[in-house]
């Protein structure tokens, strides 16, 4: 005689081992008490340079005093190591507002703060925070959120940009002089000239990262704002600091909409050790 309720019984276990099975090569699991509980695997998002002609500006506002920022300025480092030879330009501003909070952030400058509380006009952000990303001055993010940086970078990467910026440089003694071209610019843009250096190292001895020693990239040392005429061509004269070198630091340029807070092109100057004083530094452009 046939058992069919022991059939049916089998049937729909091995109908349930079927289901399990699939669903362990799409998914990793994890069994918790008589549920079945489906996790996907996370998966890291690499940056993708699609066709495309783009380039992405990553500013982070940072500071050596807010001990959410370390991891920030981790995820910068990594992201510059995985975007070399791309047109992708970082900028790290340490910003003053953290320094009466027990540590003085020897990098911080209130110029950086000032430029933080721009942005929050521009992009409606209230209040402002750190760690905090912006690219391309047209979306923001939490500085930790390394997906969701490196996908809005690649989106970068794929837009073709209307505009262009070239810069020229040379070095007479403490002063940097900069020419640059700007094309397709809108009007009432600006050209921002930034000092960046590569590295740096400190050990924090007070405040929320008391007893760590904190690694830097693309600290922003300077920022001079220049007008932009119609014809998008000038020149401006920048102090360059003490400890500038040649080999340790950069010089970048950016193109910024003042109205919007857009960044509308981006350009790097290839500074050479064996250039000599006063000789032509050119740039790579975006």
């Amino acid at each position: 005689m046939v058992d069919y309720k022991r059939m049916k019984t089998s049937y729909l276990i091995i109908l349930l081992i079927a289901l399990v099975a699939i669903a362990a090569t799409q998914s990793s699991f994890r069994i918790s008490g008589p549920m079945v509980t489906l996790n996907r695997t996370q998966t890291k998002k690499a940056i993708v340079e699609r066709d495309g002609k783009g380039f992405a500006v990553v500013e982070l506002f940072t500071s050596e005093g807010c001990s959410s920022c370390p991891p920030a300025d981790e995820l910068l480092a990594k992201i510059q190591r995985e975007t070399a030879g791309k047109a992708v330009y970082i900028l790290a501003y340490h910003v003053d507002y953290w320094d009466r909070l027990g540590w003085k952030d020897v990098y911080s400058n209130a110029y950086f703060s000032i430029r933080q509380v721009q942005y929050g006009h521009w992009l409606n952000v209230s209040p402002i925070y750190t760690p905090q990303v912006i690219v391309n001055g047209k979306t923001q993010f939490v500085g930790s959120e390394g997906s969701t940086i490196r996908q809005k970078i690649s989106e970068q990467l794929a837009t073709n940009p209307v505009a262009t910026l070239t810069l020229e440089t040379s070095q007479e003694g403490e002063l940097l002089k900069v020419k640059y071209r700007a094309t397709h610019a809108v009007n009432g843009s600006r050209i921002l000239i930034a000092l960046l250096q590569k590295v740096a190292r400190s050990k924090v001895e007070r405040g929320e990262n008391a007893g760590r020693l904190l690694s830097h990239v693309q600290i922003v040392r300077k920022l001079q704002s220049e007008h932009l005429d119609v014809d998008g061509e000038g020149g401006a004269v920048v102090g360059l600091p003490k400890d500038f070198n040649i080999q340790s630091w950069e010089v970048v340029g950016l193109v910024q909409d003042q109205s919007s807070g857009e960044i509308l092109a981006g350009a790097k100057a290839n500074l050479k050790a064996d250039v000599g004083v006063g000789s032509p530094l050119k740039s790579e452009t975006k």
